[in-house]
């Protein structure tokens, strides 16, 4: 027997110490949740959920950025669809202000509101904001919206310019080509002249004039002309014209002829010259090419510049609804995109949970058995403790 040491209280308190030891942590775990509270609790284990964690809360947030997307796709899209009422009613006024039954003060009033309705479209571009960024002006052009948890994991965004000029309604223009009439020949006393178009009018007018002389030399001969006796003179003579047209008397059927023939060129030059326009045969021309006519702003100021107006605003709204076509097909992906996130951060919480969390039944089973074991410790440390005691019965 002896008192110096007692290896049963010694065993009894170090059992009791493990116990001890072992129901703390299982207190520890049952009051906090957590199967891992500290790294000792399981290295590994804290590394694979910590990890976890930034993936849920990342995914999480992508998820917000994502529905901060959707907004931000709404608003503009939302202010596309105004725009789209305006360009719908602009494509209204310009089909009533190609008819000509529309006199210049309608048309001016038509007008009017086209102008104000094509500004609105401007102050809708300049103006319409998400966060104080604006989105119809261009200037939201390739952002990219983080949507998940890791590096360039992005959804990119851009919205065109939508203001007047960049749907293409201050630059209004047509093509057309240009009609008119020209001269194709000139016609004297049955007499032609074929126009020649690319040598100029006085040019024109000499060559008629020399063909026509021609044509008088060729048909004026000696022979029209016959022999005249006076009884009162006892002569003959010939009648010829001076170059007023007065009636001459000639010796000879020659010099008639050449009295007439200087009479009849010099009428004919002098009454084309001056009278070109009763001579002149013209016919309808058209233009090889096309003219362009600028128009500039949304007009109906006639029936070409309201068609010119019309066919712009119809290609505005294709402009515009090809936008809203693209906005919508990107908020229905990133809609998609929320749900898989929403699910995966869901899936990896529960991976996450299995691993960090405690099993609260089983560590209460566990937390039962310490219990009962510090109890049967103390009871064993205090028998180990009295077993010293019968030392005092051999001292007495």
């Amino acid at each position: 027997m002896v008192v110096q040491h007692n290896l049963t209280a010694m065993n009894a308190n170090r059992q009791l110490g493990i116990t001890t030891g072992a129901q703390a942590k299982s207190s520890e775990k049952l009051s906090s949740g957590y199967r891992i509270n500290r790294a000792g609790d399981d290295a590994a284990g804290l590394k694979i959920s910590e990890k976890m964690r930034s993936q849920i809360r990342g995914l999480d947030k992508a998820s917000s950025n994502a529905q901060d997307g959707v907004s931000l796709i709404q608003t503009a899209e939302g202010a596309l669809n105004e725009a789209h009422s305006i360009l719908q009613r602009m494509n209204e006024l310009a089909v009533q202000g190609a008819n000509d039954t529309n006199q210049s003060i309608d048309r001016d009033a038509i007008n009017q509101e086209l102008d104000a309705l094509t500004e609105e479209l401007d102050r809708i571009s300049e103006t319409t904001q998400f966060n104080k960024q604006n989105l119809l002006d261009g200037s939201f052009a390739d952002k990219k919206l983080q949507v998940g948890a890791n590096t360039n994991q992005k959804i990119a965004v851009s919205i065109d310019n939508m203001n007047a000029a960049s749907l293409g309604l201050t630059s209004i223009s047509y093509a057309t080509k240009e009609t008119g009439t020209a001269p194709t020949k000139i016609t004297y006393q049955g007499m032609k002249f074929n126009y020649v178009a690319k040598n100029p009018l006085e040019t024109n007018i000499a060559s008629a004039i020399t063909k026509f002389k021609g044509s008088i030399d060729a048909k004026v001969v000696s022979t029209d002309f016959a022999k005249q006796y006076d009884a009162k003179t006892g002569s003959v003579y010939y009648n010829g014209v001076d170059v007023s047209g007065k009636t001459i008397r000639t010796s000879t059927a020659e010099n008639a002829m050449s009295c007439a023939l200087s009479f009849n060129k010099a009428a004919a030059s002098n009454e084309i010259t001056k009278n070109f326009k009763d001579y002149v045969t013209t016919s309808k021309t058209v233009a090889t090419t096309d003219k362009d006519v600028q128009v500039g702003r949304p007009s109906v100021a006639d029936y070409e510049t309201a068609n010119a107006t019309l066919s712009a605003v119809q290609n505005a709204i294709n402009k515009v609804s090809t936008q809203r076509s693209a906005l919508g097909a990107l908020q229905n992906r990133l809609e998609h995109t929320i749900a898989n996130l929403d699910n995966v951060s869901e899936n990896t919480q529960s991976a996450e949970s299995r691993i960090r969390d405690t099993d609260m039944a089983d560590e209460m089973v566990e937390y039962s058995k310490n219990n009962i074991l510090a109890q049967a410790g103390q009871s064993m440390l205090a028998q180990a403790n009295q077993s010293t005691q019968g030392v005092l019965s051999l001292l007495q």
